[in-house]
């Protein structure tokens, strides 16, 4: 982790205790998670124990202690889009990047997550690839939905 860009960020939130979650997100778009190192390093600059920032890490599903893919996919799990046929999306999506809910490929190009809602019950069954929603989506639309992400040069 770039330590510099670190110092930038804490300095940005003036080194203020009340921002940790700001920081976090903040350090965490650096690289896609929080690695301990860092967070320690985060710890000893901001003087605030560091129980408490690893029970801010663990406690938001937003922050990550392992890495995660440059692009998260989120499958909405809710009872609209899980009778819309969620559970049928979330299997072809396993088939077409070859790995489990909660897990990140090899290449860690994605993250895959499920969550409860995702605030489109109209539009079920839903996902999300970073920001971009997808409604109606089933089986067949997987690969098509994927592919412009795959194609995406390394930054």
């Amino acid at each position: 982790m770039n330590f510099e860009k670190i110092d930038h960020i804490l300095k940005e939130h003036e080194y203020k205790h009340s921002a940790i979650i700001s920081i976090m997100q903040d350090v965490q778009g650096i690289e896609n998670y929080l690695p301990e190192d860092t967070l320690r390093y985060i710890s000893e600059k901001l003087e605030l124990n560091l129980t408490r920032i690893f029970d801010i890490a663990t406690f938001y599903k937003t922050f990550s202690l392992t890495p995660r893919g440059r692009h998260t996919i989120r499958v909405c799990s809710g009872t609209a889009c899980h009778l819309g046929g969620a559970v049928k999306n979330l299997e072809q999506i396993q088939r077409t990047i070859n790995i489990q809910e909660g897990e990140t490929t090899d290449d860690r190009m994605f993250s895959l997550e499920t969550v409860n809602c995702l605030g489109a019950c109209a539009l079920a069954p839903v996902m999300v690839i970073d920001e971009d929603y997808y409604d109606a989506v089933n089986p067949g639309d997987i690969e098509k939905f994927l592919s412009p992400y795959c194609l995406e040069p390394e930054v």
